[in-house]
């Protein structure tokens, strides 16, 4: 298993106003060591002791450090992503 913690800050001008959140996150990591699955925990938007959860999933892409690599995977997420 493994436990950690996360924080996100959100776009300035995006719909969550550059709000800043932060939670839990337990994993299970498979046996392979190149994929670990479980949920992440946080309080709601409004401060209003509202707990919100949901899946997490982490999958190793690629064990190549070069230029190239790097630069396929240096990138800003989507939105919705």
């Amino acid at each position: 298993m493994v436990a950690g913690t996360w924080v996100e800050q959100t776009a300035a001008g995006g719909y969550y106003r550059g709000a800043r959140y932060h939670g839990a996150v337990q994993m299970l990591a498979e046996s392979t060591g190149r994929r670990m699955v479980g949920k992440w925990v946080g309080f709601g938007k409004e401060m209003d002791w509202t707990v919100n959860t949901g899946p997490w999933e982490l999958v190793f892409q690629d064990a190549s450090t070069n230029k190239a690599t790097l630069e396929t995977y240096n990138r800003r997420p989507e939105v919705g992503e």
